[in-house]
């Protein structure tokens, strides 16, 4: 049996954080031959600056996430929104796993987004910002793993429906495979 591991980017640093709790529980269901690795320490990665972006000054926190990132087979976002737009710390770890230009840690990863928030649209701006982001910096965006989750109305930690359309959304992330979809 294949280990599929994916990185797991959460875009909130709060500590009480449903997202960082949505992807604990994803971990936790996940199946055998899914490894999900929760990426710590966003919130100790300095905005992108291309003056530090180099051998000799790579602060450690930016090369550590850029490590962990190239070395998994998927990375899935698990995100709320802030403000109709997608968490700072999400795009500023975008920002460093962009790089360098055609060659950073994303290029040709399958990525996906999820998450929760408590507004009615539960996420679906910031998710898009996060697929376009991730696109542009070359990864390979699976469409079918876009889930945004209103928390308004639902625990989403313990409802069953929801935390069964996000371990769906983890699964096809994990099985996707670039040619069957492209066929």
């Amino acid at each position: 049996m294949t280990q599929t591991t994916i990185a797991v980017l959460v875009g909130s640093i709060r500590s009480d954080s449903v997202n960082r709790k949505l992807a604990e529980v994803l971990r936790d269901q996940a199946a055998d031959d899914v490894s999900i690795q929760i990426i710590d320490g966003l919130g100790e990665v300095p905005f992108y600056n291309q003056d530090v972006d180099n051998a000799t000054d790579l602060p450690a926190a930016a090369a550590r996430l850029r490590e962990q990132v190239a070395g998994a087979d998927r990375v899935l976002a698990v995100t709320p929104e802030y403000n109709g737009r997608m968490p700072a710390v999400l795009s500023n770890a975008i920002d460093w796993l962009s790089r360098p230009y055609g060659a950073g840690a994303l290029v040709g990863k399958p990525f996906g987004v999820i998450g929760a928030t408590p507004t009615p649209y539960g996420g679906k701006w910031a998710h898009a910002d996060a697929v376009r982001s991730a696109g542009i910096a070359g990864a390979t965006v699976v469409e079918d793993v876009t889930v945004s989750q209103s928390a308004l109305e639902v625990d989403v930690l313990t409802d069953p429906e929801v935390l069964a359309r996000l371990g769906r959304a983890v699964q096809v992330l994990a099985e996707y495979d670039r040619e069957s979809a492209a066929a």
